[in-house]
Order: C-alpha cells, then structure tokens, then sequence
C-alpha cells in the first residue's frame, strides 16, 4: 500500500508542462491543430483529424483532458452551445526543437545538413521557398559571425 503512494507522488512530482516531457503521438497532433488554428472545439479538431487520424469524439475529449492535465491546452466557453474551445498555452517552439533534435540525432547522426538535405530532396521546394532558405541561411551565418567576433573580443 505505501509503495503504490509513493508510485503516486512521484508520477506527479515532475512537471508535466516542461517542453522536455514526452508527448504521445496522438496529443500531439491534437496540439499542432491547435497551433495552425485556434481556439478550436473538439468537433473541429476531430474535423481537421479526419483524414489521416480518424477518431471519435470521446477521443478527442480524452487527449484533450491529458494535454489540459499537462497544462499545455486550456479550455473556455466556445459560445457555440456548450460546447468548449481549447488553445494551446505554450509556443510550439521548444518542443519542435525538441522533437527535431532528436531526430537529427537518432537518424541522421546529429547532422543538419543531412536532415534538411533530405527535407529538400524529398519534396517539390518552392522558388518563393528557397528565397526564405536562403535568407535564413544568411541571418545563421551572420549570427554566427557576430559570435566569432564576440569570442575573439571577449578574450
């Protein structure tokens, strides 16, 4: 009996909102709907699911009161009837690094170059697309030039 509290305490104890939780698959896409599109109901999530997760509603709710549980949804009066709408409470930045750092490191042995290579070889890339390549490629290499010229100046 005094294991099973102890079990307890510390599945609760870490906090489940810190970017570096695992998210199942299933809430997460449930949260990259809410980040294209929110504040959403569970009708319109399950909606924009359908294609390639087909699910019932009462499984929407259900990831829906996991990802609340892990402070990363809240939910509010969507004033359609009674139902609610739910938006995402944090960016979707720290965990996309996240999700992205390891992938690099698990298929593509920690390079980059090789993940994005393999993003562009893949699929059809834009010209408006690799105009924003480009430009992101000059803003790393100018970061990166400041941070030389700072580690030089600094020592």
């Amino acid at each position: 009996m005094g294991g099973e509290d102890v079990a307890k305490r510390s599945r609760k104890s870490a906090p489940p909102s810190e970017p570096s939780a695992e998210i199942p698959e299933a809430e997460l896409e449930v949260l990259a709907c809410l980040w294209n599109a929110e504040p959403l109901t569970a009708g319109e999530i399950r909606e924009q699911l359908q294609a390639y997760r087909p699910m019932a509603h009462g499984s929407v709710l259900t990831l829906l009161n996991r990802l609340s549980g892990k402070n990363l949804v809240v939910r509010e009066k969507s004033g359609k009837g009674k139902s609610f709408a739910y938006r995402p409470v944090q960016n979707p930045a720290p965990i996309y690094r996240r999700i992205l750092g390891k992938l690099r490191q698990r298929i593509f042995g920690g390079s980059s170059v090789a993940m994005v290579a393999s993003l562009l070889e893949n699929q059809t890339t834009t010209p408006e697309e690799l105009i924003e390549l480009k430009a992101l490629l000059e803003k790393f290499e100018a970061q990166n030039q400041l941070k030389g010229t700072w580690c030089l100046l600094s020592h």
